[in-house]
């Protein structure tokens, strides 16, 4: 029981040294007040299995990787990563199924996998993160309404007051980009797919 007084920083680096218990440790500490804000946000149990494994794998991975900045701000530090995850859950769950397939295919159809376990997890942000590099290399107009349609959830009628042209015109700029992001997806042989 002597673990109890040893400060979160401590462990942290203990852990970082190879200390596997210490991760343990600190997990055990925090793990009511994690969970208990991850359920209070999601209300399914399950869900919040997931995510609150989702949060120590991320937690896992950058303490391993030596990128974590000890501050003794590790339960606000885990709690942040948590509500990350949140966010991302709401928008796959909310967003991602309004995007409607047109008769192009839509690269945007790989990211709605409802059930994902922790691997279909590290490869789904994998795929977004690969996604937001392609889509920087799209012309400023295009990059700009794709956003606002896939990211923003606008309607093609808001987008168009929004910028001050035609919905044509932003019709138009959302096909390009389309065509445009597959043309790079070819171009780097990059695979968009779990």
């Amino acid at each position: 029981m002597a673990d109890l007084h040893i400060p979160d920083a401590l462990l942290v680096k203990n852990y970082v040294q190879g200390n596997e218990n210490a991760l343990a440790t600190l997990i055990k500490r925090h793990e009511s007040k994690i969970y208990g804000f991850i359920y209070s946000k999601i209300s399914d149990r399950d869900i919040s299995n997931d995510i609150f494994q989702d949060t120590f794998i991320k937690v896992i991975k950058t303490l391993k990787s030596n990128s974590y900045n000890e501050e003794g701000k590790f339960l606000p530090w885990v709690m942040r990563i948590s509500h990350n995850l949140i966010v991302d859950h709401f928008r796959k769950t909310k967003k991602m199924p309004m995007y409607r397939e047109t008769e192009e295919f839509s690269i945007f159809s790989v990211m709605s996998d409802d059930t994902l376990t922790i691997e279909n997890k590290m490869i789904f942000d994998q795929v977004e993160v690969d996604l937001k590099k392609i889509i920087e290399e799209l012309p400023e107009d295009q990059k700009e309404v794709l956003v606002m349609r896939m990211y923003q959830d606008m309607s093609f009628k808001e987008i168009s007051e929004l910028t001050g042209v035609s919905i044509n015109t932003a019709l138009g700029r959302m096909r390009y980009a389309l065509m445009n992001l597959r043309k790079i997806i070819d171009k780097h042989q990059i695979i968009l797919t779990n």
